[in-house]
């Protein structure tokens, strides 16, 4: 059955550079091939029309809203979140411009699904759903990247002072929010198994079991899945022992993830290979990271901060070490797909590989001490056998487990049983 979908997005998914943007790309691809999709998304000012137009190919509309971020707002949200209970990520992400443009679609379109990608976009596709009459209203599906309350309350524990009471409020606040969009969704998709479990242990008291049992058949998870066929692995190029951390560097947890690497596991590397340089790339690397490349750092002179990097191609293929030290977060860290996808050895903490099928000692190293971390990454670093056997077992997993147009059939499935 051909059904009208209206598809919400928080980041405008295209190009690919990050796993919220691969998610939502390989998902509106898959859905275009059955059914028409209006894609509705916001976008910064670093979107391109040229990206908008990529997307054009596969929807029968692509509209966007520009988004609106700024410290003032940021101050106005936790403002209101103070004294309305909402989550300020949530309140700081209300745009009226958005509300009204889905109110018009609402009026032109009879859609049957509302899909909408990320917490963030939950408020609008209850909003959009009202705008319709009661017997025309349309499905309503939600795919929760990450159990937030999970994530942010993981962060509170990273941090201290004002800061860690900001983040278990906020944490406390989303938890509530995220009972209510549960049960409010017609279905939910989940990246990982983790984080549907979280989200259903929301409902672990002896009085909401029965509800609990009833919310259990809305769920599927379903990993964040890219396209091996279009990308073949990297030619690696061997310039010395370079280690590489990828990621967008203004997010929480990368950041702590990679001063924990580089204070605590760097200089135990350097104990064993002298020469080894780390390179961090990402977009908006806070002064925190990138005063461990200057004068003064205990690691200056082995610690690269290169900022956004539109063209990683050069740093993947001298890369002869790929780090994910993340332990906080939630949700499925893609890096490690894009990893195992462009062929490199990879040494991640059990949160960061959390949500994802691995084979330690095959096709990734797990470690969460700073010692056994920085073992971890020696041996990769100095046994060449070992780490071209990374290499080939990762690419050959993630063709076998996380190809899109195997796994995203499930989705036809849960379409089904909506329309």
């Amino acid at each position: 059955m051909v059904a009208s979908v209206l598809l919400l997005t928080q980041v405008l998914p295209y190009p690919l550079t990050g796993g919220a943007k691969i998610r939502a790309y390989y998902m509106l691809r898959h859905l275009s091939q059955r059914h028409e999709v209006t894609l509705v998304s916001f976008v910064r000012d670093d979107d391109t029309p040229d990206a908008a137009d990529h997307l054009r190919q596969y929807c029968r509309a692509v509209h966007t809203v520009p988004m609106q971020r700024s410290r003032l707002r940021d101050g106005l949200a936790f403002v209101e979140s103070l004294f309305g209970g909402r989550p300020a990520s949530i309140v700081r992400d209300r745009v009226p411009a958005m509300q009204a443009l889905l109110r018009r679609l609402a009026r032109e379109t009879p859609f049957a699904v509302i899909h909408a990608d990320q917490t963030a976009m939950a408020q609008y596709a209850l909003y959009a759903r009202e705008a319709y009459a009661p017997e025309r209203r349309p499905q309503i599906l939600l795919d929760q990247h990450n159990a937030m309350y999970l994530l942010v309350q993981r962060q509170a524990g990273y941090e201290s002072g004002m800061q860690r009471l900001i983040w278990q409020r906020e944490a406390r606040l989303l938890r509530r929010y995220e009972i209510d969009l549960v049960q409010q969704f017609d279905h939910i998709l989940t990246v990982t198994e983790e984080d549907r479990q979280a989200l259903l242990n929301l409902f672990s008291t002896p009085r909401s079991e029965p509800l609990r049992e009833q919310l259990r058949q809305k769920f599927t998870s379903l990993p964040i899945c890219v396209d091996p066929a279009d990308k073949a692995p990297v030619v690696y190029k061997d310039q010395g022992p370079n280690i590489l951390h990828l990621g967008t560097m203004f997010w929480p947890p990368n950041v702590e993830g990679v001063l924990w690497f580089a204070q605590e596991v760097l200089p135990l590397i350097l104990e064993e290979v002298p020469e080894v340089q780390f390179t961090i790339a990402g977009k908006n690397p806070p002064a925190t990271l990138s005063a461990l490349a200057q004068n003064g750092s205990p690691v200056q002179g082995h610690v690269e901060v290169t900022g956004f990097v539109p063209d990683a191609q050069p740093l993947l293929a001298r890369c002869r070490a790929f780090v994910v030290p993340v332990r906080a977060g939630g949700g499925m860290r893609v890096k490690i797909v894009d990893g195992w996808q462009w062929g490199l050895p990879i040494v991640s903490t059990t949160i960061g590989a959390e949500g994802i099928d691995t084979r330690p000692g095959e096709n990734i190293l797990l470690a969460d001490e700073p010692q056994e971390f920085a073992r971890a990454v020696v041996r990769v670093l100095t046994d060449p056998q070992f780490n071209n056997s990374l290499r080939e077992n990762g690419r050959r997993w993630v063709e076998e487990h996380y190809d899109w147009r195997t796994v995203y059939r499930q989705v036809d499935g849960v379409y089904e049983k909506l329309l």
